[in-house]
């Protein structure tokens, strides 16, 4: 069977989209007048069409990888829930992929499903499916999918995907939430102090200047700082944005992204946030890899591909050519000395047990509500900065205007 996108016209004469599966046009056209439809154009699935102009083989793209699209977590996480579930069910791998596509609301999303499940009909694994998919599906989904398949433990890999994905997706939902009103309260903040000092400040002042009156030095620097903002605020604006686009485009570059990852690890309180984010990656990643039956290696390789952080990625790779020598993970990994005390503990206990993906585990959970706490510490500590830096500005500004005030009114006096 193939996926094929249909548009036809229903009773009422609106058009509708979608995708149903069938053997060929003539089939598709059949179902459709059954459902009372009326078609219009019946056209082959394009990841199908293309695969099949590719020859069937797995090219691992069935697009240009910057033109392909990826999906939210929140969606992964569901797609990934429900392919556990119906297989946990006992139900025939194709017929899973075809129950998800159907429940999918996006039509890519339903497309896409459709094309793995024809390749898996053709008699591919579910890994090899997924692989024409990378920007949706990484490379620690596939491996871990694809270890699932050849141990037999297809569903309880998927599972673990599934708490992963949506583990994930929380913390990523808690760090957002907690950086909301922080964002909009410096916005807010700065565009306070822009209009003041834009609209307010000059015409309150002019006031004062033509009197001739002397002006305190608050009132003069102002002046300055407000002549600044209205004759230069544009080109700073510019100046701003174009710094921020640089600065973007030096993140392609490996060297810098090297030497500002590092620069990380000099703040005092951002060392702590770099370093137990990526190392609660690492170590969620590294579990998930072994308790589906990668070997430590592979694990180690291809964790290190998740992992942001620059020098703790090349830590992993430098750790994984050590332990390919014969050294333990924990001795491998501390050589770098990025990684948490506490992390390597729980790894060399779980060495030395034979738990290690038990205790890799605990210590993603460890260090994940670490991370959380922190953000929240840093979070409440923002806030009232923001405000009080924000009510000092507005301070200075408004006894900046009322100086020149009490003067007047100790010279009429």
């Amino acid at each position: 069977m193939a996926a094929f996108d249909y548009l036809a016209l229903d009773a009422k004469g609106k058009e509708v989209k979608g995708i149903i599966e069938g053997d060929s046009g003539k089939q598709i056209r059949q179902l459709l007048r059954d459902k009372k439809l009326m078609p219009l154009e019946i056209t082959e699935s394009k990841q199908k069409a293309q695969g099949k102009r590719s020859g069937g083989h797995n090219v691992g793209l069935h697009k240009p990888l910057f033109l392909q699209r990826s999906i939210s977590a929140t969606e992964l996480a569901l797609l990934t829930r429900q392919l556990a579930t119906l297989i946990q069910a006992a139900l025939p791998l194709d017929e899973t992929l075809s129950a998800v596509a159907n429940q999918a609301d996006k039509p890519r999303i339903k497309s896409m499903l459709y094309a793995i499940r024809s390749r898996v009909l053709e008699g591919h694994s579910l890994a090899t499916g997924l692989a024409d998919y990378p920007k949706v599906f990484p490379e620690l989904y596939r491996a871990t999918v694809d270890a699932g398949e050849q141990s037999g433990h297809l569903d309880t890999v998927l599972e673990r995907l599934a708490d992963y994905t949506e583990s994930r997706q929380e913390i990523q939902g808690k760090v957002r939430q907690a950086l909301i009103y922080p964002a909009f309260l410096s916005m807010f903040a700065i565009a306070i102090v822009v209009f003041m000092m834009t609209s307010i400040v000059p015409q309150v002042v002019s006031v004062f200047e033509d009197t001739g009156q002397e002006l305190p030095g608050l009132t003069i620097s102002l002046i300055a700082m407000s002549d600044f903002v209205v004759d230069y605020g544009m080109f700073m604006l510019i100046v701003v944005v174009a710094a921020f686009v640089g600065f973007q485009v030096m993140l392609t570059k490996p060297a810098f992204v090297m030497k500002y990852h590092l620069f990380l690890f000099r703040l005092p309180i951002i060392q702590n946030l770099v370093r137990g984010l990526n190392a609660a990656l690492f170590t969620r990643t590294f579990s998930i890899l072994t308790g589906s039956g990668v070997s430590i290696l592979e694990a180690m390789k291809i964790s290190a591909k998740v992992v942001a952080n620059l020098p703790m990625r090349k830590a992993i790779l430098e750790a994984t050519d050590r332990v390919r020598e014969g050294t333990g993970v924990k001795n491998a990994l501390e050589h770098s000395k990025l990684f948490p005390p506490m992390t390597l503990q729980l790894i060399a206990s779980g060495e030395n047990s034979g738990k290690l993906e038990e205790m890799l585990e605990r210590a993603s959970v460890q260090l994940e509500r670490e991370q959380v706490t922190l953000i929240a510490y840093i979070v409440g500590i923002l806030e009232p900065v923001i405000i009080l830096a924000m009510g000092l500005m507005v301070l200075l500004i408004v006894l900046g205007i009322l100086l020149p005030i009490f003067d007047l009114n100790s010279l009429v006096k």
